[in-house]
């Protein structure tokens, strides 16, 4: 499948956590950097995704916000 997204990232899925409507789901790219998505439990089953599995991260985004209440910046 084609997709407009440039950013892809191809790894493995090295842990999910399931939860009743939402699981985390850790995909390692490699280089020591991982990837971290919050997904529909039936999203991770639809897609069949478990431990050890090939995934694509596509990540589509115009804004990420990150913040912490340290004042020494």
């Amino acid at each position: 499948m084609a997709l407009s997204a440039r950013n892809q990232f191809k790894g493995k899925v090295v842990s999910i956590k399931g939860g009743s409507v939402m699981s985390e789901v850790v995909i390692d790219i490699g280089g020591g950097h991982q990837i971290v998505s919050l997904i529909s439990s039936s999203s991770v089953k639809r897609l069949k995704l478990k431990k050890g599995g090939v995934a694509v991260a596509v990540i589509k985004a115009t804004e990420v916000i990150v913040s912490t209440d340290a004042t020494d910046l």
